[in-house]
């Protein structure tokens, strides 16, 4: 018997990208490597499991109890995955900041910052996208 992959609301990672795009929009206005560390963190979090983020808790705990059950269920995976690819823009964004190098700081910022954006209002989330991707690829090797 095969295991089903855990299962979540995908209006959670939704919420998480608002608040992820909020948390980026400073970055971006004031420049701020160790926010850009903070959020980096944050990120680090989520890539352990999505309900691990301090803002997946708060939609857990305040927003989620007022919603009524979600209209479908997606997979943690490609999630994860998505909270890796943060990771490793806002990482490499706050070490870009913090050694005075504002101009690519800015630029690995505002890249996550069009993902962050395109999941919170959109639903369209480009890491689980390229999750997707890569796996179709990996099945035709």
């Amino acid at each position: 018997m095969t295991e089903r992959p855990p299962l979540l609301d995908p209006r959670g990672p939704r919420f998480v990208a608002a608040v992820t795009t909020v948390v980026l929009v400073v970055i971006l206005a004031t420049g701020s490597g160790w926010l850009a560390l903070a959020q980096a963190a944050v990120f680090a979090l989520g890539a352990l499991g999505p309900r691990r983020s301090p803002y997946a808790l708060v939609y857990a705990k305040v927003i989620r109890p007022r919603l009524g059950p979600p209209g479908e269920l997606e997979d943690v995976a490609p999630v994860r995955f998505a909270q890796r690819v943060g990771l490793v823009f806002t990482l490499a964004a706050a070490v870009a900041y913090l050694a005075g190098g504002w101009v690519v700081g800015t630029v690995l910022a505002a890249c996550a910052l069009g993902a962050a954006f395109l999941n919170a209002a959109f639903g369209l989330c480009l890491g689980c996208e390229a999750y997707v991707l890569l796996g179709r690829l990996k099945a035709k090797s």
